[in-house]
This record gives C-alpha cells, sequence and structure tokens, in this order.
C-alpha cells in the first residue's frame, strides 16, 4: 500500500542555550520574521514557506497544554545538522556576506552532481550548510 503523499519538510528544530542570541544570528544573517517569540521557543518564516524553531534548551522537556491539544515533550542535545537550498549564482554573494558579518566558512563542498556547500556553524556549534541545486537527485 502506497502511504499518502507528503508535501513538505514544514519546520526544523534547533535547542538553544540562548535563544536571544540565536534569534538575533538568524534574523541578521538570513533576515527571517518572526513568526513567534516567547522565553520558551522562537518561530522564524524561512522563505514564506517553512519554519526554523528555534526552542530554549530543556524548556521543553514537559508537554505543553494548549487550547488546542497536547504539544508532546521534546529536546535535543549536541550540534546538529540542516542545509538551507540557494541559488547557484548567489553563492559568492553568500560567502562575502558570511565574511563580513564575521562567520567563518568551515567547509566548501564540490558535489558529483554539480551543487557546492558551504558549510558555517551558528552560535550554538549547529553545523549548518547553505546548498545550491545538484547537492541530491531531488535538489
Amino acid at each position: 500500500m502506497t502511504p499518502p503523499r507528503i508535501t513538505q519538510v514544514l519546520e526544523t528544530a534547533l535547542y538553544s542555550d540562548d535563544l536571544v542570541r540565536a534569534a538575533d544570528f538568524y534574523r541578521r544573517l538570513f533576515g527571517f520574521e518572526t513568526l513567534v517569540e516567547s522565553p520558551r521557543i522562537v518561530a522564524l518564516d524561512v522563505a514564506g514557506r517553512d519554519v526554523l524553531l528555534l526552542f530554549k534548551r530543556g524548556a521543553t522537556l514537559q508537554p505543553l497544554a494548549s487550547a488546542g491539544g497536547t504539544v508532546p515533550p521534546h529536546d535535543g542535545s549536541g550540534p546538529t545538522h540542516f542545509a538551507f537550498g540557494i541559488e547557484r549564482a548567489e553563492l559568492e554573494d553568500w560567502a562575502s556576506r558570511l565574511s563580513v558579518l564575521g562567520v567563518a566558512v568551515e567547509s566548501r563542498v564540490e558535489w558529483n552532481l554539480g551543487g557546492v556547500s558551504l558549510y558555517f556553524r551558528d552560535p550554538d556549534g549547529h553545523s549548518v550548510e547553505l546548498a545550491t541545486r545538484g547537492t541530491w537527485a531531488t535538489y
């Protein structure tokens, strides 16, 4: 039996020791707009289609009751990885922007399918990737 279709990855979640610092980093670097902000979570709009969730590390270990239902507990530790897709024509613009903002590029990878990725770290040590088309067969 074929499962129903998934349309996208809607949210990516990161856990931070300092939500103010983390949110400032992503807003400043990418210009993301804030959807929700509280001492527990900052939700940022990614291109009007996806959401980057920044959770205060340890603040989501208990269920969260809301008028619409209960959000199950979750948390994470250690550095994680995620990638944002970028246009190939803007790759060097992104490299320059990172440099101007004092964000060191940790690695640059040229993939077999023709894509290029820039890797750097956010203030919590998460590995952030900017990837052009040709990184995966699906992108």
